[in-house]
């Protein structure tokens, strides 16, 4: 795996220029794409923020082939893609070996694109698929999705005296990812490049489908400071909200266990989509939360205890 250093001297997929948000962090991984791989990737975004903010027409940001798709088919698309430059390979008609990535926020992956993402996943096509999750569809107003958190203020779970924020946990769809029994799936953070760009490069370079699923805090969102989404994701990892591991094979593998886990209400604390949660009346919800997300990981330890 080449250094961080290496990695920074290459050409990247993803130009400066671009019209994502002040301190969006979904750059981080975007320019990685062609830093940790030797291969020529072939990219496809669904609809969303990534997609809109760097493809204004008549302009791009990217440097690389990339196609977009709709809000709910990137991921059938991409498959196409791919199948038919396996065709190509069969025929004889090319020789080199393309890779293939699909990109998707969390609105177009765990709710809209889930149909065409399973069936992608299924059948096994060389791709990698990556969620860059921010707990919303933040791209069209701030609106829940299955990712948004419990208790999360959005717009159409609006905290007020008849709710606090959104009354249900979130989807896990890392879990459903691996449930397809596929040879690579991992979680990661955009706050942790090493850990990020080695699982970037096995998503890539695996012959088969792989699923990467990313928390990229998002500023208007999770109303926070321009220069706290890095900050904010690593919080999220310490806590255990967001553990960072991978399944190869079946087997479970833990990368990071914080030294002293963060509880999770200093993490909600620090961001404005949960400003309604201080007080003695949240306090039901804020035991539930933390409960559910002690489960989740104790329940990973588990397995990777059994994996090991």
């Amino acid at each position: 795996m080449p250094t961080l250093q290496e990695m920074a001297k290459k050409p990247a997929a993803f130009s400066s220029g671009h019209r994502l948000c002040a301190g969006c962090p979904v750059p981080i991984f975007t320019k990685m794409l062609t830093r940790v791989t030797d291969y020529d990737v072939v990219l496809g975004s669904a609809t969303g923020c990534l997609e809109v903010a760097s493809s204004i027409f008549p302009y791009s940001a990217w440097k690389v082939p990339w196609i977009h798709t709709a809000f709910e088919n990137v991921a059938a698309m991409m498959s196409g893609v791919e199948a038919m430059h396996q065709v190509q390979r069969q025929q004889g008609k090319t020789s080199k070996k393309l890779k293939f990535v699909a990109m998707g926020g969390d609105g177009g992956t765990y709710d809209i694109g889930i149909q065409s993402l399973s069936a992608t996943m299924e059948r096994g096509h060389d791709l990698l698929y990556i969620c860059y999750d921010n707990g919303a569809y933040m791209n069209t107003g701030i609106q829940r999705s299955g990712a948004t958190p419990l208790g999360a203020a959005t717009t159409t779970t609006p905290a007020g005296k008849v709710i606090a924020g959104k009354q249900q946990q979130r989807k896990d769809l890392t879990k459903i990812m691996v449930a397809h029994h596929i040879d690579y799936v991992a979680q990661a953070s955009i706050h942790n490049p090493v850990d990020l760009s080695n699982k970037i490069k096995k998503g890539i370079e695996l012959d088969g489908p792989a699923f990467l699923n990313i928390l990229c805090p998002c500023i208007p969102g999770w109303r926070i400071a321009p220069d706290m989404a890095v900050e904010s994701a690593r919080s999220g990892v310490e806590t255990c909200f967001w553990p960072l591991y991978e399944v190869e094979g079946g087997k479970y593998k833990i990368n990071y266990k914080p030294k002293q886990k963060i509880p999770i209400a200093d993490w909600l604390s620090t961001q404005g989509r949960f400003k309604h949660l201080k007080g003695s009346k949240s306090t039901g919800l804020l035991e539930d939360f933390q409960r559910y997300v002690d489960e989740q990981w104790s329940w990973l330890l588990e397995q990777d205890q059994a994996s090991a």
